[in-house]
């Protein structure tokens, strides 16, 4: 199966219909794991694409969050950063640069005592914060 199929597969077995700048949002974030944030999406699309506008770029963003195909990685203080990778995995963000860096998965034990009471769980994920490897060389 070619990247292009898989993708098209991935937004349909979500329930998200395959538009052209759907496609482009989802190809761009599988292609490039350093995080971008929504302006850096929109950027390289609109690049591909001229016709694609901001809007049409976040709210495709939005859907795809929102169909568990995207993450959305919140950074304090800082623009939000997306990423596609299908794997699970944690991230880094370093306190001084922003950077946003994959790390493997680590599965966090529940005890059976900690009721979440009304809640519905969506889904988990530890944040690693500190200093990343060229920040803390400098100090």
């Amino acid at each position: 199966m070619t990247d292009a199929e898989a993708i098209k597969l991935s937004l349909e077995s979500s329930g998200v219909r395959c538009t052209a700048q759907r496609y482009a949002v989802m190809a761009f974030l599988m292609e490039n794991n350093r995080h971008p944030t929504a302006a850096e999406i929109f950027e390289a699309v609109n690049r591909m694409d001229p016709r694609s506008s901001r809007a049409t770029t976040y709210n495709n963003l939005r859907d795809l969050v929102q169909a568990g195909l995207v993450r959305e990685v919140a950074v304090e203080g800082r623009a939000a950063r997306f990423d596609a990778t299908g794997m699970k995995h944690h991230h880094f963000i370093c306190d001084h640069c922003g950077n946003v860096e994959d790390m493997d998965w680590y599965d966090v034990p529940r005890p059976a005592s900690v009721s979440l009471g009304e809640r519905i769980l969506r889904e988990s994920e530890l944040i690693f914060r500190g200093l990343c490897a060229k920040c803390a060389l400098r100090q």
